[in-house]
């Protein structure tokens, strides 16, 4: 009997041992991005927490450094409701007209690593990583939708 409720106590354990591990890796897996306007509006303290940031890449901001090799590049802000962005004509329209306006909000971005075939100019960059002190954002991670491949594709990013 005692066998028997170590046995029982021993699985109960295990699962919600298991429960746990499955509910906070989806939780930290499962994270939205935010425009670089949103980032402006996080507070501090949220500034310092591993974001995902979207927005359009400024083809003309490219410097890649291949001897670290380390990118750094601006992205510009571009609309989170897809009601405006099918509105505007479509995503491929959308990241042009973003890159084009100098009143647009802008954010440099770092990356480490070699560069991707698909960064240019009015391509949409996803980055993960976090706002330094100095104002840049450290991407640990890019992901990149070029608008001509996808023309006809809206993100699914978060409404309001």
């Amino acid at each position: 009997m005692k066998n028997r409720i170590t046995y029982i106590l021993v699985a109960a354990a295990i699962v919600i041992a298991v429960v746990f591990l499955i509910l906070t890796a989806t939780a930290q897996e499962s994270q939205f991005f935010i425009t670089v306007g949103e980032l402006g509006a996080l507070s501090a303290e949220e500034q310092r927490q591993p974001l995902v940031v979207s927005g359009a890449v400024d083809g003309a901001s490219i410097v890649y450094d291949e001897t670290i090799p380390q990118i750094t590049f601006t992205i510009v802000d571009i609309p989170s409701d897809l009601k405006v962005i099918e509105q505007r004509g479509g995503l491929a329209v959308v990241l042009e007209e973003a890159v084009q306006d100098p009143q647009a909000q802008r954010l440099q971005v770092v990356y480490s690593g070699v560069k991707p075939d698909l960064l240019k100019g009015s391509a949409q960059a996803i980055l993960k990583g976090q706002l330094g002190q100095d104002g840049r954002f450290y991407s640990d991670d890019l992901l990149l939708k070029c608008p001509s491949r996808y023309a006809e594709d809206i993100p699914e990013q978060v409404e309001d």
